[in-house]
């Protein structure tokens, strides 16, 4: 069978196993919260604002797609037919001076590519080569009139290097990671030659270079100091490390058991624990921890960041059920991405089969992460009338760190967020995003920069879905939503659809 076809029986699987594994999820303590408020309920109560919510810009200029929904509904535009997939949560991704959107569209293996307005937000597609690149096959498949590129057979993830000058993917069919030189000026992508690894497959690709414990590459993500490239694989259970260099931003495969860390240690890479399908991959701001989500473990790794040869050594985990090794944690079953806040301070979590958005605080001194805990209580002394205030036993949720759709015990209620995929944080660190792929949901939430607790904006305000979701504000081609990312300057949002195969555009209202 090939993996095209074994795509939506995986996540079939991963729905079943992770919901057998959240039913018996449990918390373990965290730091208490900022601001003191940790170890206690913390109700959240509605937000009224209309700072950080969202419009979809009006007529085509909201979503730009291929096929059927750009026929009344957005905008037309070339290799977008499969647009942010299932599997692959960081399919858009924008430059650092905020001219150009690249989108993975893996039903069109290829990327495509787009001009963005800084003044607008709105979105423009160049003609020709300009606008997007694809493998032989993905022209086949109508990516007509793109750039050529190797081994970029159903690509999943995008990322832009801090310098602007390489945008680098992965490929679940190429198994394979591709580099890209990107032109400053007109945003266009040329793929590097293959003396400068401008193809990495596990597989026989003729063109690209052998890469270790590359099966089926998911998210690739940049160090802030543009040294190294990090990509996560699914179906290898693992993290790839390669070094960045030169002028050509060329990928190397670091050595030995640097290069790479799987949970079953093959290959010749190290051996990590609880990386059973890592489908999210998430960088610290200092650039001092990788944190893969490994959607089968239910598990966040904590891999310490060597800066001067961008060695990755696991330093812990934490585990949505109790594991040996690991710190315990609370409803994240099937965790696929994450994203920090600008600071570092804390990080937010997706888990598509626990409906969940959970947040995390960085540990002091560490690379390591812990939940809010869950709510202090009473209980008579032991010796004595009275009562005392002992800390909440393991398996408490806190409001302050979990929020779920249709509810669970102790979090808070999350409309809308069936199947959460995508996240991101706004650059001022006041709002957090959440691309919901059931639902076809753009969820908002607003966050307090001072403590990191989130909060979903009350009404219509917060979220955006087509008309048959209620309570929503309408959106328009949000089928699958999949992806999502906030602009540099923090004017705009940006999602993929999967099955809309558009990017949709949003104003950030601030």
């Amino acid at each position: 069978m090939s993996r095209s076809r074994l795509y939506i029986p995986i996540l079939g699987l991963i729905a079943l196993l992770a919901v057998a594994l959240s039913a018996s999820a449990s918390a373990a303590p965290g730091k208490p919260s900022k601001g003191g408020k940790g170890g206690t309920e913390h109700v959240q109560p509605p937000v009224e604002t209309s700072e950080g919510s969202l419009e979809q810009l009006p007529g085509r200029l909201g979503c730009l797609a291929e096929g059927k929904a750009s026929k009344k509904l957005c905008g037309k535009a070339r290799a977008l037919k499969g647009a942010g997939p299932g599997v692959g949560s960081h399919a858009i991704a924008i430059s650092p001076d905020g001219r150009n959107v690249y989108v993975a569209a893996s039903g069109a293996d290829a990327i495509a590519v787009f001009d963005r307005s800084r003044a607008t937000g709105a979105l423009s597609q160049p003609k020709g080569k300009a606008g997007c690149v694809a493998s032989v096959l993905g022209k086949v498949k109508g990516a007509q009139g793109c750039g050529l590129a190797i081994g970029l057979d159903a690509p999943n993830s995008v990322a832009v290097s801090p310098d602007g000058k390489n945008v680098y993917a992965t490929t679940r069919d190429g198994a394979s990671v591709i580099a890209f030189h990107r032109n400053r000026v007109t945003g266009q992508l040329r793929q590097l030659p293959p003396a400068a690894s401008g193809c990495i497959s596990g597989l026989p690709i003729p063109g690209c270079t052998a890469g270790r414990a590359l099966k089926w590459p998911d998210v690739v993500v940049v160090s802030p100091d543009g040294k190294n490239v990090y990509v996560g694989d699914f179906a290898g259970s693992g993290v790839i490390s390669f070094s960045r260099a030169g002028a050509a931003g060329a990928l190397t495969q670091l050595s030995g058991t640097a290069g790479c860390i799987t949970e079953a240690g093959a290959e010749g890479c190290a051996k990590g624990t609880q990386l059973n399908h890592v489908e999210g991959l998430a960088i610290n701001p200092s650039g001092t921890g990788v944190y893969p989500e490994a959607a089968f473990s239910s598990a966040i790794g904590f891999l310490a960041r060597d800066a001067s040869t961008g060695a990755l050594t696991q330093a812990g985990c934490v585990t949505n059920v109790k594991v040996e090794g690991c710190a315990l944690g609370y409803e994240f079953a099937g965790v696929n991405a994450m994203a920090f806040s600008p600071d570092g301070s804390d990080a937010y979590a997706t888990s598509l089969t626990s409906n969940s958005l959970t947040t995390f605080q960085k540990v002091t001194g560490s690379v390591t992460l812990s939940q809010p805990p869950g709510p202090s209580r009473q209980v008579s002394k032991e010796k004595g009338p009275g009562k005392e205030t002992v800390p909440a036993a393991e398996g408490t949720p806190s409001p302050n760190g979990c929020t779920v759709f249709m509810r669970s015990p102790g979090c808070g209620f999350g409309r809308a967020m069936q199947a959460p995929e995508g996240i991101d944080v706004s650059p001022d660190g006041t709002s957090v995003y959440v691309a919901a792929f059931q639902t076809g949901a753009i969820d908002v939430f607003d966050r307090d920069p001072e403590t990191g607790v989130v909060t979903q904006k009350s009404g219509e305000r917060g979220c955006l879905a087509s008309a048959k979701v209620h309570g929503c504000s309408p959106g328009r081609a949000l089928g699958g939503a999949g992806s999502i990312v906030v602009s540099p300057d923090g004017r705009n949002v940006y999602s993929t659809s999967q099955f809309s195969s558009a990017v949709d555009v949003f104003r950030r209202i601030k």
